[in-house]
């Protein structure tokens, strides 16, 4: 298991229109994202079919990627709601925001999974998926009879993805796992803070994410396989993704023994390349080669440094990377920020001040490129979404909807997969399968 947790500026719709199922047309009128006869070939996994079990953020972040992509996602939850990010502020009329950033483009069936009637309808489910991807406790779906093999058995062709902490075996894969664990025993902590400080964790739930994308990633390269040979499990854990980050950690420790240590904002073998302060805040600089050094020295007046032996390359102005900051701050924080900027961007020298998050949600250079985007909700309305980071020339990512509300999709999923009416009617009536409420007058 992995945890986590306006002026409306729509750079792209989207121009297909897509017929609203039973169920959502009887709870919100909401349209849903594109099932599987909705699929076009202008997504680059348009046609793909994906049926996800996940909680937090590791299996609902990964199946956003695929999503944006164009694959239809179901995500199952049981009639109650299974995802504890639906109970995530903010809250709004009862809706989680963060649960519709996580969760948009999806569809959502709720069925109980531990009822032999709900399992069925999961096995019906999956068996004409592709890609099946969860992030329970590993044993909890092979406890459920929906473990690899059993899925295997109705579809051969299944791609069966599992995050989890500390992976699917191994003397810690039945402890729980959530990020800031793996952040702790992966080594990232070990490196994040400042030399004196206390342990620090990275400021995002990165070991969730990287899983995620690892997840994503690993299914789309699964896919390409040929499908008579398709069929497999993909094991990704929290604990490997945040060490495969570690590459320079690595490097020195594999050749040299040394350990990586707390630094700060400064790097691990270049310098300058850190937060230096200015009068009014702080610039990050990286002028790590040549060109750049000089460039940096030339802009702030300080070409005295060039003549410095001290400072003749790379390594040594690493070595003695307190001297090289002490002599650039004596100038940066003589000047504002804005200055600073400007006149590194002048010579080109890679630089950028510290943004806070309200900057960066407003950003002009994020903007202007249409990265964000709103999605329409049944309840919350229009929910800003950020984008996609790919960009696709003629396939642009999906952008339809926000994370659904829970069992919307119910009714049209079990009727893609052969139940009737009055079956589907009589598995909401005992529980087994879900539906949202329909709006009070």
């Amino acid at each position: 298991m992995s945890s986590s947790q306006p002026e409306s500026v729509i750079a792209e719709e989207t121009s297909r229109s897509h017929p609203p199922s039973r169920a959502s047309s009887a709870s919100h009128g909401s349209p849903p994202p594109p099932g599987p006869s909705d699929a076009t070939s202008n997504e680059p996994l348009a046609g793909v079919r994906v049926v996800e079990v996940g909680v937090f953020i590791a299996a609902p972040f990964a199946t956003m990627q695929l999503a944006d992509l164009g694959a239809d996602v179901i995500k199952v939850e049981s009639p109650g709601g299974s995802d504890p990010v639906r109970a995530a502020g903010p809250i709004v009329n009862g809706e989680s925001v963060p649960f519709a950033l996580f969760n948009r483009n999806k569809r959502s069936v709720a069925l109980n999974l531990k009822d032999p009637r709900g399992r069925e309808a999961f096995l019906r489910l999956v068996q004409d998926a592709d890609v099946l991807v969860e992030n329970l406790r590993p044993g909890a779906m092979r406890r459920l009879g929906l473990g690899y093999e059993d899925v295997r058995a109705v579809n051969p062709q299944i791609i069966y993805a599992s995050a989890s902490g500390w992976g699917q075996d191994g003397p810690l894969a039945h402890l729980p796992g959530l990020d800031i664990m793996a952040q702790a025993r992966g080594g990232l902590m070990s490196i994040t803070g400042t030399e004196a400080g206390e342990p620090v964790k990275v400021g995002v739930p990165i070991c969730d994410l990287a899983c995620a994308m690892y997840v994503a990633l690993g299914v789309c390269a699964a896919l390409r396989v040929e499908p008579e040979r398709r069929g497999q499990y993909l094991d990704v854990s929290l604990f490997e993704a945040g060490v495969s980050f570690a590459v320079w950690e690595a490097a020195k420790y594999f050749v040299t023994g040394e350990v990586g240590r707390p630094l700060g904002t400064a790097h691990q073998t270049m310098a300058p390349y850190q937060a230096v302060r200015t009068a009014d805040g702080h610039v990050t600089v990286g002028a790590v080669t040549e060109r750049t050094w000089t460039a940096l020295c030339t802009a702030l007046g300080l070409r005295e440094l060039l003549d410095d032996e001290r400072f003749a390359d790379g390594s040594r102005r690493h070595a003695h990377r307190r001297e090289v900051v002490a002599a650039i701050e004596a100038v940066t924080t003589t000047l504002p920020t804005a200055e600073v900027v400007r006149r590194l961007d002048e010579v080109e020298v890679p630089c950028a001040p510290i943004a806070r998050y309200d900057e960066v949600f407003t950003s002009e250079q994020l903007t202007s490129r249409g990265f964000f985007w709103d999605a329409e909700h049944p309840v919350l309305g229009r929910v800003r979404q950020l984008g996609s980071p790919m960009r696709y020339s003629r396939t642009p990512t999906r952008r339809a909807s926000a994370g659904p509300l829970l069992g919307a999709d119910t009714r049209r999923a079990l009727l893609e997969v052969g139940y009737d009416e009055r079956t589907i009617d009589d598995l909401v009536r005992e529980g087994i399968a879900g539906e949202p409420c329909p709006p009070t007058a």
